[in-house]
């Protein structure tokens, strides 16, 4: 039977994690947790809001102080390992996870209030866990042998546990759900293991399934046509690796879809591969496709679009969704005619369209290039969108086509140029032209949660481990702090008291072929 155990620890953050017997929260737990929407100083979901746009109207840190920020605390976790979960905070409480782990900690001293473990039933796919969504004193949390898993924010027991795909058949979920209109919403990944993907909402109450959305359609299903060979939908990919976005006025749900499977082989799966690539617009209540946008046809070198989109309204006027992809472009949609505004490089782009060979081709960006799991972030008061991606090139190559069921099914292999060539960018668009404002070349590439501030700060990290706060105007680093391993995950400004904090994740270990991953998983909290 699947359970989460709850473990109250009672040393100070500085010392080991260490459990005691008892299961009620200790002195400094919230009493109860918040059931109505979080204020703008809150941040109750992955991105923070529905709209995505990771923007804080906070201003107590801002670009004439945060030269004098410091390190409030630190908090070493216990589960080693990938680590990119955006914290949630909530009353005080930042609730963070790794692939077994959910923590619940003082959002301003680092003391640990609460960990729950979880114990899988089946067989664990993938390492990485992106996070929780907060509503109504709960989480929502996905697991690897895919499973959705409903927690009491106030002591980390279980209220519900549902499985939501077959494991064994290469399916998980890691991406951090949201909630709305008394539904949880998650979708599942395993698309490099041919798992066909699908788009899900769940009952909060119960975690009964409402409706289910297959990313890879199949006979009369709208855009099945786009597979030229029918019996490749049965693998045919299409993940859903990080967060969802969502418009509370028009019920619109924002799915961002990644690869076809297999990855490199494309005669393997002819046609365009609907809905591979995609940006795929859902009726949040019923699951009814409304609109979709497929950003790379008939992908052969991975290019998902994997993380969730932002919903903004320019200085302009314009009614955008704007998204980054793997293939390193930031797209820019205009929300009521679908049409695309403009689509501009965020890293090196070379040879995008040279499909992989058998002797191999060699192409800007490569398998893990560009924007990955955390998107773009979008500034109202400048008008600015930041985007933080990987410059990293590699050579594709095709091999022998064969699946095997739970196996990484490619279809090729990917080599990546040596890694002491790889590194970041932070840049700036106009959200309004798409023109470049300012960018900034980082020391690691930058995969890390970007968050605009009201107080002209950006907050940011890479790989390398250094925390930025950038000068939103001009790029100028304002500040940087070097933690002790890799920043993969969410960096979130918050409020408690009056005073202003952002906590940041460090310590990614997801990938043996990111060399600079390194460090155990650890919170640090910063303020001035």
């Amino acid at each position: 039977m699947q359970r989460f155990v709850a473990i109250i620890v009672i040393a100070a953050a500085a010392s080991a994690l260490g459990a005691c017997t008892s299961t009620a929260p200790q002195e400094g737990a919230p009493t109860a947790a918040p059931t109505s929407a979080m204020s703008e100083a809150q941040w109750p979901m992955y991105n923070g809001t529905y709209a995505a746009t990771r923007y804080s109207s906070l201003n107590d840190i801002n670009n004439a102080n945060v030269g004098a920020l410091k390190r409030a605390c630190t908090l070493k976790l216990n589960e080693g390992g990938a680590f990119q979960a955006g914290p949630v905070i909530v009353a005080g409480v930042a609730y963070v996870t790794t692939m077994h782990d959910t923590y619940a900690i003082n959002a301003t001293n680092c003391r640990l209030l609460w960990r729950a473990i979880y114990k899988p039933s089946g067989l664990e796919v993938f390492n990485t866990n992106r996070g929780v969504a907060f509503d109504g004193g709960r989480l929502f949390r996905d697991t690897e042998d895919a499973h959705l898993i409903a927690l009491d924010a106030k002591s980390g027991s279980t209220v519900w546990n549902v499985q939501a795909a077959d494991s064994s058949k290469g399916y998980f979920l890691s991406a951090a759900p949201i909630v709305w209109n008394g539904k949880v919403y998650a979708g599942t990944a395993g698309a490099d293991w041919g798992a066909r993907g699908r788009m899900m909402a769940f009952d909060e109450s119960s975690g009964a399934r409402d409706w289910s959305f297959d990313l890879i359609p199949t006979g009369t299903e709208y855009g099945s046509q786009s597979w030229g060979r029918a019996s490749s939908t049965v693998t045919g990919g299409g993940s859903t690796w990080t967060s969802y976005s969502l418009d509370p006025q028009t019920g619109e749900l924002f799915v961002p879809v990644g690869n076809p499977a297999p990855d490199f082989s494309g005669d393997y799966r002819p046609g365009a591969n609907l809905f591979t690539d995609s940006l795929v617009v859902l009726d949040a209540n019923t699951g009814a496709l409304k609109w979709y946008y497929q950003a790379v046809p008939h992908d052969t070198h991975d290019y998902d679009i994997g993380a969730a989109p932002a919903l903004i309204t320019t200085k302009g006027g314009k009614n955008l969704v704007v998204f980054g992809g793997k293939d390193g472009y930031l797209y820019a949609l205009d929300r009521a005619s679908h049409g695309l505004v403009y689509k501009v490089p965020v890293t090196t782009i070379k040879n995008e369209d040279r499909a992989p060979t058998i002797k191999g081709a060699h192409v800007c960006p490569g398998w893990v290039g560009g924007v990955e799991w955390n998107g773009p972030a979008f500034d109202p008061a400048s008008n600015e969108i930041f985007v933080g991606a990987n410059d990293w090139c590699g050579s594709y190559t095709l091999a022998e086509v064969r699946f095997v069921a739970g196996k990484f099914f490619t279809g090729g292999t990917f080599i990546p140029d040596p890694y002491q060539g790889a590194h970041g960018w932070v840049t700036a668009f106009d959200a309004d032209t798409g023109a470049v404002v300012w960018k900034d070349k980082t020391i690691g590439p930058a995969l890390a949660g970007m968050t605009p501030t009201a107080g002209g700060i950006v907050f940011t990290g890479d790989l390398s481990g250094m925390f930025y706060a950038f000068d939103a105007a001009s790029g100028r680093e304002l500040y940087k702090y070097q933690t002790s391993g890799a920043m993969a995950g969410g960096v979130v400004a918050y409020d408690e008291n009056g005073k202003e904090y952002v906590i940041a994740d460090s310590g990614n270990v997801s990938r043996s072929i990111w060399a600079g991953s390194s460090g155990q998983p650890t919170i640090y909290i910063f303020s001035r």
